[in-house]
C-alpha cells in the first residue's frame, strides 16, 4: 500500500479492504461493484487518519487517557472524550490530504451537470467486527458544499471515534483501541423524498421470510434517531406482498433549504401524515432492493435506503448503507410472540440501529 493512499473511489475496481476503508465504506465499495444503486462517492482512507494521528503525536496521548478509564465513571469518560475530540479537531491536516481531497471532490462533481451537495460519513475499522454493533456511534454530516467544508467534517468524523458513547461501548465490550482507525465516506447527497430502514427479517420474531420497513418523509435521520414515528410495513420476502402495516404520525421531515446548503426541519401537513408515505409500487421496490442486498451479503441485512426526488421512477430507490443485522439473525429459530404483544417497530428499529430512544 502506498504511504499516501489517502483517497479511494467507491468504483475504483479494487476489492473492498475494511482495514483501509472501514466497515461502512467496504460495504459501499462492495455494493457498487455488485451494481447495486449506491450514490457515488469516495473514501478518505484510514491511511489519512493514521498519518494524522502519528504526525500530531496524538496516538500516545489517546492511549494513555483511554488506558486508565473506567466505563462506569461517566464524568471521567465525558471529560476524556471532550479533550480527545478537541485535540483532533484543532490540529492541522496533512498537506497531501488537503490536495488529494480537493482533487477527489472536483472529480466527483465532474460527474454531474452542476455542483451537488455531499454527505460526509464516518467509517470505522471496527464496524466489520462480528458480534458487535457500532451503528449510530460515529458522526454523519449532510448537505455539504465545497472541499473545505468536507475537510472540516473529516476531522469531526475522526474525532467521533472518541465520543463518550463509543469509548464506553469499547471499554464494556473489551474492544481495544490499539489498531483502531477511521475512514470517511464522501458521497453524493440523496435528495430524499422518502427514506428509512429495511431489515430483511422480522426484528420482533426473527422470521427471515419477512422484510420490515420503516419509512417517513424527507431525509432518514429522523427515523434512525427515533424522533418521528414512521410507517411500519411488514412484507413477505418471497411474494413481496404487504403482510401488515401501521401508519406512523410522521409529524416532521428534514428537507434542504432553498440554498441547498443545509437541512431544515418542517412540519408535515395532516393529509400527508394520514397516508402511507410509500406507494404500493415503492414498497415493493424498497423490499426488492433490500432482498438484493441480503443476497449479495449472504446474511440478513439492516439497510438504510432513500427515494431520490431527482431521479425518475424505477431508478430512484437507492441504498445508503447496508450492514449485517446483528441482534436477531444469530438466533436459530424465531421467538414466539403472543397475540397480546404490542410494539413500535419504529422505536425498536431505532434501538437496533443504536439510536437514542
Amino acid at each position: 500500500m502506498a504511504g499516501d493512499r489517502y483517497i479511494q473511489f467507491f468504483d475504483c475496481g479494487f476489492p473492498p479492504e475494511p482495514e483501509l476503508v472501514g466497515g461502512k465504506c467496504a460495504s459501499l465499495v462492495s455494493m457498487t461493484a455488485a451494481q447495486l444503486p449506491v450514490p457515488p462517492g469516495f473514501t478518505v482512507t484510514t491511511v489519512a487518519y493514521d498519518a494524522f494521528m502519528a504526525q500530531s503525536d496524538l496516538a500516545a496521548m489517546v492511549g494513555s487517557l483511554i488506558g486508565i478509564l473506567d466505563a462506569r465513571d461517566v464524568a471521567a469518560v465525558d471529560a476524556v472524550s471532550r479533550r480527545i475530540r478537541d485535540e483532533i479537531c484543532s490540529r492541522p491536516l496533512p498537506a497531501g490530504l488537503k490536495v488529494q481531497t480537493h482533487a477527489a471532490y472536483d472529480a466527483l462533481q465532474a460527474r454531474f451537470d452542476q455542483e451537488v451537495p455531499v454527505a460526509v460519513r464516518s467509517s470505522a475499522t471496527a464496524e466489520d467486527l462480528p458480534d458487535a454493533s457500532f451503528a449510530g456511534q460515529q458522526d454523519t454530516y449532510l448537505w455539504l458544499i465545497g472541499a473545505e467544508a468536507i475537510l472540516d467534517r473529516i476531522q469531526s468524523c475522526w474525532s467521533s471515534l472518541y465520543t463518550s458513547r463509543a469509548i464506553t461501548y469499547r471499554l464494556r465490550n473489551g474492544i481495544a483501541d490499539e489498531g483502531l482507525s477511521m475512514a470517511v465516506a464522501v458521497q453524493k447527497m440523496v435528495n430524499a423524498r422518502v427514506a428509512g430502514v429495511a431489515i430483511t427479517m422480522d426484528p420482533v420474531t426473527g422470521d427471515r421470510s419477512k422484510i420490515a420497513i420503516d419509512a417517513s418523509y424527507g431525509v432518514g435521520e429522523l427515523v434512525v434517531s427515533g424522533q418521528v414515528t414512521p410507517d411500519n410495513i411488514l412484507v413477505d420476502k418471497v411474494m413481496l406482498t404487504i403482510v401488515a402495516e401501521t401508519l406512523g404520525d410522521k409529524h416532521a421531515e428534514l428537507v434542504p433549504d432553498l440554498t441547498g446548503s443545509t437541512l431544515i426541519e418542517r412540519e408535515v401537513d395532516e393529509v400527508r401524515r394520514r397516508r402511507r408515505c410509500l406507494t404500493d409500487a415503492e414498497v415493493v421496490a424498497v423490499a426488492a432492493l433490500a432482498k438484493r442486498a441480503e443476497r449479495h451479503s449472504r446474511c440478513p441485512q439492516d439497510v438504510e435506503w432513500a427515494i431520490d426526488a431527482d431521479f425518475p421512477e424505477g431508478q430512484n430507490v437507492l441504498i445508503l448503507q447496508s450492514r449485517a443485522e446483528t441482534v436477531h439473525s444469530a438466533r436459530p429459530t424465531a421467538a414466539s410472540v403472543t397475540p397480546s404483544t404490542t410494539f413500535s417497530l419504529g422505536s425498536l428499529t431505532s434501538r437496533l440501529l443504536g439510536a437514542k430512544p
